[in-house]
């Protein structure tokens, strides 16, 4: 038997229905700009209908039914899209740090460029020669000193700034720790939370929109997976447990993140970019520098000393000392020098001795391995560029061996290293300085635009995936403004149901039988 107050009963849910999907709409167009909404719906279906099966049945025809109801308020959401953002995301964080720190590097070495290293590697060339034309004068030795200054400076600036930057590497990676473990403490979190919310029944859209918005900003800093479980979300990195319900399984800090590079389950995001940075790219580039300044300094060459030089007493080459007579030298000489240093050693300068060269350039600090942040003018020479030995020929004339101040023999061999080809002090190349330095600054071009085309790359699959994902979850406001009016006819059309059926009612309680009265 149908209650005679059924309807009420039925205009009664719809009205809390519709008035349910209104205020659910109004949340989402309110959050149509929140990061990390995830846009909400109202799952309704109709309520349970009067006699259901095994119930006693009426002789009423039908199964009357009893309108509406809403079971859940879930939010639209794709898991496949989330995993495939993360995943993409990770890439372009670990390239997009990369490409940065090659942009910096490019910056340092600033070449092609009329003030680049380059140019101050040619000046300090062409002081030798200009040096050659008149080995007496002072004015030619003094910017000899000049531009072996400017040219020393210039390594030594390359190698400062690469310290800071890989210095700058190292403080980032410490700020990214900390963030790390925000985000991933504020995931432990809300896991518990969530979990209480719903133990009750509820779904905690909003909690879980925030801890899949903490999720993909930790994607971007490391490669992490995320699987759903009953206790919330298991956080790991190449299966290492990270978060495990609401508790955080490590404490993230440089060493960690190092350790975990190191031993290989750190493998992506913008820490991984910033480590391989630091120990691969700027460690590599620093490494070359100082191998340019050491084989410049004593880098293995080839020479040919012309017939009739005169080597200083005692010197070594190839295994023969020279002394005596077999000092002057009979026919053109073949031999290894050792770099710049070794050559200038072999010549005479005007200070009044006719003893060798001292070695053109030293390490600062005293320093025994010549490298780019150390190699400097050697002392003696900064403070008397008469020191500079040009000459390789001297007299006897006068009973006394003289040095021949006027021989340019040596300066024209310095000038032409510019042109001679010096084995580095690992082996690993024979080239002049030049063709050196050369091969640094294509390589660093090289890398550098291939880590401009991978953040592209990645770059562009992180927002078409995004562009996905926001084409499921994200707010329409066409959509919901449609909803909108969907759910207030709806709403309206209900009252106005309820307003009819107390109508009748009223007929039927107040009206009804009284007729004669």
């Amino acid at each position: 038997m149908t209650s005679t107050f059924h309807s009420i009963e039925t205009a009664k849910r719809s009205l809390f229905t519709q008035t349910t999907a209104l205020s659910t709409t109004g949340h989402n167009v309110a959050n149509a700009n929140t990061e990390g909404y995830s846009r909400q719906k109202v799952n309704m279906q109709a309520s349970i209908p009067m006699e259901p099966f095994a119930f006693l049945h009426s002789t009423t025809p039908g199964q009357l039914g009893t309108g509406v109801e809403f079971d859940s308020i879930t939010r639209v959401r794709e898991k496949f899209l989330d995993d495939q953002y993360r995943n993409e995301n990770t890439n372009f964080g670990s390239w997009s740090i990369q490409r940065d720190t090659l942009e910096k590097l490019e910056a340092i070495v600033n070449e092609p460029s009329d003030t680049g290293f380059r140019t101050v590697m040619d000046n300090f060339y062409k002081s030798w020669s200009d040096l050659s034309k008149n080995p007496e004068d002072v004015t030619a030795r003094r910017i000899v000193k000049e531009t072996t200054l400017a040219l020393t400076d210039a390594m030594n600036q390359i190698s400062r700034q690469l310290d800071a930057l890989s210095q700058d590497l190292d403080s980032n990676i410490a700020v990214k720790s900390n963030e790390i473990q925000g985000y991933l403490g504020n995931i432990a979190n809300l896991n518990s939370a969530i979990v209480k919310i719903e133990s009750l029944g509820d779904n905690a859209n909003d909690l879980r929109d925030q801890r899949d918005l903490m999720t993909d900003k930790l994607s971007k800093i490391m490669n992490v997976t995320v699987t759903d479980s009953p206790q919330g979300y298991q956080v790991q990195m190449n299966g290492q447990a990270l978060v495990t319900g609401g508790a955080v399984q490590v404490a993230v800090d440089p060493a960690f993140l190092n350790d975990a590079y190191t031993a290989g389950t750190l493998t992506n995001g913008e820490v991984h970019g910033m480590i391989k940075s630091r120990d691969t790219l700027v460690s590599d580039y620093r490494k070359q520098m100082d191998d340019l300044a050491n084989t410049l300094a004593n880098g293995d060459i080839e020479i040919t000393l012309p017939a009739g030089s005169v080597l200083p007493d005692n010197t070594v080459l190839d295994g023969v000392t020279y002394t005596g007579a077999a000092r002057t030298l009979a026919t053109d000489l073949k031999v290894t020098v050792k770099g710049l240093n070794g050559l200038h050693q072999l010549g005479y300068s005007m200070d009044g001795t006719n003893s060798g060269g001292v070695p053109f350039f030293t390490a600062a600090g005293g320093g025994t391995a010549i490298t780019a942040g150390n190699i400097s003018l050697n002392a003696e020479i900064l403070a008397d560029p008469n020191k500079i030995a040009t000459s390789l020929r001297t007299s006897d004339a006068s009973g006394t061996e003289t040095v021949i101040k006027g021989n340019n023999t040596l300066a024209i061999l310095l000038a032409n290293l510019k042109d001679t080809p010096m084995k580095s002090a690992d082996g690993l190349r024979n080239a002049t300085i030049g063709a050196q330095f050369s091969a640094i600054v294509g390589q660093l071009g090289v890398q550098s635009q291939e880590a401009a085309r991978q953040t592209s790359n990645s770059e562009f699959l992180v927002e078409q995936v995004d562009t996905r994902r926001q084409s499921v979850s994200g707010v329409s406001l066409d959509e919901e403004m449609s909803n909108m009016i969907k759910f207030q006819h709806a709403y309206n059309a209900s009252a106005r149901f309820m307003t009819t059926y107390d109508e009748l009612l009223d007929k039927l309680i107040n009206s009804t039988g009284t007729v004669g009265r």
